[in-house]
């Protein structure tokens, strides 16, 4: 089975969905100062992959910016899952 699509159409998509949701995260207000902490690493980690993406992109590597967006995104969906953000869309994120 052939995938859809190729990597520039799926590079395109994951650099507009996960800049996107990066613009829209918000650290949810009522943690712990230990949760807060983790929120802003995981908010922090997000953004470098999403730049390690964008750096990969522009060497033509698109294979390692591919991987680099998935971790990018992966970091903002387990800090929903961790409830860790407060956010509503579940097209850009890992909730119900």
């Amino acid at each position: 089975m052939k995938a859809q699509g190729g990597i520039d159409s799926k590079l395109k998509k994951y650099f507009s969905l996960t800049e996107k949701a990066i613009d829209k995260v918000k650290i949810t207000k009522k943690l712990n100062d230990n949760d807060k902490k983790t929120a802003n690493d995981f908010l922090k980690l997000s953004k470098s992959y999403y730049e390690d993406a964008k750096f990969f992109e522009n060497k033509k590597d698109k294979l390692n910016a591919f991987a680099a967006l998935c971790y990018s995104h992966a970091f903002l969906d387990a800090g929903c899952i961790a409830g860790l953000f407060d956010v509503k869309d579940n097209r850009l994120f890992m909730v119900d």
